[in-house]
């Protein structure tokens, strides 16, 4: 799982800030994560290798949601499009 997580960190710095993070459990991770204010966290796991899916955390919702790896990037960008327009 290390090798998908770390194809998806190199394909996503390009466009965002990323960090990689597989200290602790997730909930631990995701606490963390808020703390720094991170806004989303994607998590790879058993599922992903099967159908190459990832979970995507909101952290302001904390809505939880299983998307295609694919579909990552045009998320995100998207969610952030439609805040500063909000803004």
């Amino acid at each position: 799982m290390q090798e998908i997580a770390k194809k998806i960190v190199e394909d996503l710095r390009w466009d965002y800030n990323v960090l990689y993070d597989e200290k602790d459990a997730v909930g631990r991770r995701y606490r963390r994560q808020d703390a720094l204010g991170t806004p989303y966290c994607i998590t790879v796991d058993h599922q992903t290798k099967e159908d190459q899916t990832v979970t995507l955390r909101n952290r302001d919702t904390m809505k939880q949601e299983r998307i295609a790896i694919t579909e990552i990037s045009a998320k995100i960008r998207n969610s952030i499009a439609y805040r500063e327009w909000l803004n």
